[in-house]
């Protein structure tokens, strides 16, 4: 059974990472950067609407709980890697001759689970749930913000795609989980 999902994992990773072409390499592998002149205007404008809809002390709150599930799937990534010991597409012996990687960017020796995919996850997904009857438009934008970033892993040849699919669900639920906390958190002005 678990030979059967790898197996499948595999071939649409190649499907996914073969769709690739050159002219939107820089594109994609720009996306999946941390920061960028894409990045930091969302991170901006989220932050000003936190401080429009909470304040300077709640938003201190908020950027703590968002550190806080940022380090749970950031750490939990790194200990699954090591744990686990799943192979990156590019070091996989039975496919590496055939991944179509960006840059020649491997990154480490394991891949599982995406960290970026957890981490864009979120933020997307804590924003969405504080922001759920303020601004519906944000968690939708948020939310497709994240599904590129995590699909840029797999273009980049960098992540299968259960590694990236991991990531999503542990980022949704360590997003969901403190913005549920921070919603609890009762603060005077």
């Amino acid at each position: 059974m678990l030979e059967e999902i790898i197996r499948i994992d595999k071939e649409l990773f190649l499907f996914l990472n073969g769709l690739g072409r050159p002219f939107w390499d820089g594109f994609w592998a720009y996306l999946s950067r941390t920061l960028s002149l894409i990045t930091i205007p969302i991170y901006a404008f989220v932050l000003f609407c936190s401080f429009r809809a909470f304040g300077l002390k709640k938003m201190a709150v908020m950027i703590a709980a968002i550190a806080l599930a940022l380090i749970c799937t950031e750490q939990l990534s790194i200990f699954f890697k090591s744990g686990i010991g799943r192979l990156r597409p590019c070091h996989d012996e039975d496919i590496n001759s055939v991944v179509r990687l960006v840059n020649n960017h491997c990154g480490g020796r394991f891949g599982f689970f995406s960290a970026h995919a957890a981490n864009s996850f979120a933020l997307a997904s804590f924003f969405s749930v504080i922001f759920m009857k303020k601004n519906k438009w944000m968690g939708f934008f948020l939310i497709t913000w994240a599904l590129l970033v995590s699909y840029s892993r797999i273009y980049l040849g960098v992540h299968f795609p259960l590694d990236v699919l991991t990531g999503i669900v542990l980022g949704i639920f360590f997003g969901g989980l403190f913005a549920n906390l921070f919603k609890k958190i009762k603060i005077k002005s």
